[in-house]
């Protein structure tokens, strides 16, 4: 039985790519940075085949811990990084966990020669840290592809600028080390949507589409958000966790990295379809799927199915 090793296994995102690794015959390993709060990995052991999970307490950026997890896993999934738009210290809260985090772990796994793939989940960010608004140059109608270049801006949020640094620590890291004995692949989801598989409350990615579906605005960049109608390219969270296990268990995929993403639409036709009403508008393909359908044999489902069933 093959072992993979889910950094941030538990989470909204997480969770899913959990699932679906244990109702694949995987042996798992998920990761916790605090071992006593069961609840926000219990849900994990209500899943089939929960006899072949593991939590275990870990750190990203403490290496000694860092290696006790990767070790004897053939396969390992980063997601450990925090989603945090709300926060009170961008250094420590974001940059910090998030790109020293990326450093510590390929140190370490570049120590570890049992690991035969390693899949860096970044984010729409690593490509365009103004999502959801367009990169330099480009409008809102205009679409992106793998073929586009990347473009980060100190003016976004530090979450993005945070993942944009991390997806150059890691190309970084791949041009540098030509001689791996494991592939890294990475995929790049725009805003993830879809059912929680938790009840913890403390989602970003719930929270969001909770917000949107009641037209609640905490903040100015929320209010803002309903104000300007701005469009958001989204994607089903279970299909992200589908990508993930295809790019895990296909080689031949070292140093890509896959844009994974269906329709765009604007933040009252998301408001609509989360109550279950039909779009005033066609959804657009703005951030396009190709590469991820030809490469890894992805058929993504219509977000109005995501959304409805919120």
């Amino acid at each position: 039985m093959k072992k993979v090793g889910i950094i941030g296994g538990s989470g909204f995102i997480g969770s899913y790519i959990t699932k679906t690794f244990l109702e694949n015959g995987f042996e798992v390993k998920v990761s916790t940075t605090d071992i006593t709060r069961e609840d926000k990995y219990q849900h994990l052991m209500l899943l089939k085949h929960s006899d072949n999970l593991q939590i275990s307490e870990m750190n990203v950026e403490d290496k000694a811990s860092l290696l006790d997890f990767v070790s004897s896993c053939d396969i390992i999934i980063h997601g450990g990084t925090p989603f945090i738009l709300d926060f009170q210290d961008a250094e420590t809260e974001l940059f910090n966990p998030t790109i020293n985090g990326t450093e510590n772990f390929l140190e370490i796994i570049s120590l570890t020669p049992e690991i035969e793939k390693v899949v860096f989940i970044a984010s729409v960010a690593g490509w365009n840290t103004n999502f959801p608004f367009p990169a330099d140059g480009k409008s809102f109608t205009d679409s992106f592809d793998e073929n586009d270049s990347r473009f980060s801006s100190t003016n976004s949020h530090p979450y993005a600028q945070a993942k944009f640094i991390a997806n150059q620590v890691v190309e970084k890291f791949i041009k540098e080390n030509t001689n791996l004995s494991f592939e890294i692949t990475t995929v790049s989801p725009v805003g993830v949507m879809g059912k929680s598989l938790s009840n913890r409350e403390d989602s970003t990615s719930n929270g969001l589409q909770f917000l949107i579906k009641n037209k609640i605005a905490p903040d100015a960049f929320i209010q803002m958000l309903f104000d300007d109608n701005i469009s958001f390219s989204l994607v089903d969270v279970e299909d992200v966790a589908k990508a993930i296990y295809k790019a895990a268990t296909t080689k031949g995929l070292h140093g890509k990295d896959y844009l994974l993403a269906t329709e765009t639409y604007k933040i009252s036709d998301m408001n609509l379809m989360l109550n279950q009403q039909e779009p005033k508008e066609i959804g657009q393909i703005i951030y396009k799927n190709d590469l991820a359908k030809k490469e890894l044999g992805m058929q993504f489902r219509p977000i109005k199915e995501t959304l409805f069933n919120y």
